[in-house]
């Protein structure tokens, strides 16, 4: 069954609000980004050689051996699981050659800083 012209237009403004209150989230529900499917596999595959030197090493109570394939099992899983770092677009410092450096890009303000800023700014009030 077909929205209708109201369900439409109340459905594309609540898209605009969350693009303009969360443009990071709106962008990754709307991404369409390659899925990670070689890292799950390895992860997969890592994990079952984890598990099989884990449940060796306690069959032949070599510790050592159960040691490494816990230690193998969780790096592979975590390897898995976690998201790429995204690189640098360009280099930060460099002297351009006109004299002048290039600077890094603002750090976006964490949770703690902006709790510190708003700390800082109570504590003026108050004075």
């Amino acid at each position: 069954m077909p929205l209708s012209e109201y369900e439409q237009r109340v459905l594309e403004q609540m898209e605009r609000q969350l693009t303009s209150d969360d443009p990071r989230l709106a962008n990754t529900l709307t991404s369409r980004g390659r899925k990670p499917v070689m890292r799950y596999v390895l992860g997969g595959i890592g994990a079952v050689v984890g598990l099989l030197l884990l449940v060796g090493g306690a069959a032949s109570s070599e510790v050592w051996l159960g040691v490494l394939g816990f230690v193998v099992m969780f790096a592979s899983v975590a390897i898995a699981f976690t998201r790429p770092r995204r690189t640098a677009t360009g280099p930060v410092g460099v002297v351009r050659p006109d004299g002048t450096a290039s600077r890094p890009a603002p750090r976006k303000k964490g949770f703690m800083d902006r709790m510190e800023d708003r700390w800082d700014k109570r504590r003026e009030q108050g004075r």
